[in-house]
């Protein structure tokens, strides 16, 4: 069974409560919970992690290779500092979508660079919670493209 890693980064702990007018009242948990369900649609197994701490969630990302298929990351503020979360994109190789429930590129000019988006096969962004949807679709989309003969 194709194994994705969905990981959030800091402060989606608090999605439901957070600037509902950008994030949406949505909680993480209710995320988690759609995302498993159309998991179950596809026929995929979905696995959720959230911290808000950057090593953790390297540390998450390092010990996915050869244990998930794919990973989905929103790396929230990370976006535009971490070059410790690309390099471990870079490092284990594994096909990652980089994920926002905003569309940053119409934020704050500070938020228009993502250092992640480069390591990633692909970015999906501005369509809140459904961002995850799209991201996860379009990932096991992907992955069975790139097994086919």
């Amino acid at each position: 069974m194709t194994r994705i890693l969905v990981l959030h980064g800091p402060n989606l702990g608090l999605l439901g409560t957070r600037e509902p007018g950008i994030y949406g009242r949505l909680t993480l948990a209710d995320i988690d919970r759609q995302l498993r369900e159309l998991a179950a649609t596809l026929r995929v197994e979905v696995n959720c992690f959230q911290s808000d701490v950057e090593g953790e969630l390297v540390s998450r990302i390092g010990k996915s290779r050869g244990v998930y298929d794919g990973l989905i990351l929103n790396p929230g503020a990370y976006t535009h500092t971490s070059i410790a979360l690309r390099d471990a994109l870079q490092a284990v190789e594994t096909p990652c979508v980089e994920v926002h429930l905003s569309n940053t590129a119409a934020r704050e000019t500070f938020r228009h660079h993502s250092f992640t988006a480069a390591a990633c096969i692909g970015q999906i962004m501005g369509f809140g919670a459904a961002s995850y949807a799209l991201a996860l679709t379009g990932l096991v989309e992907y992955l069975s493209r790139k097994r086919e003969p």
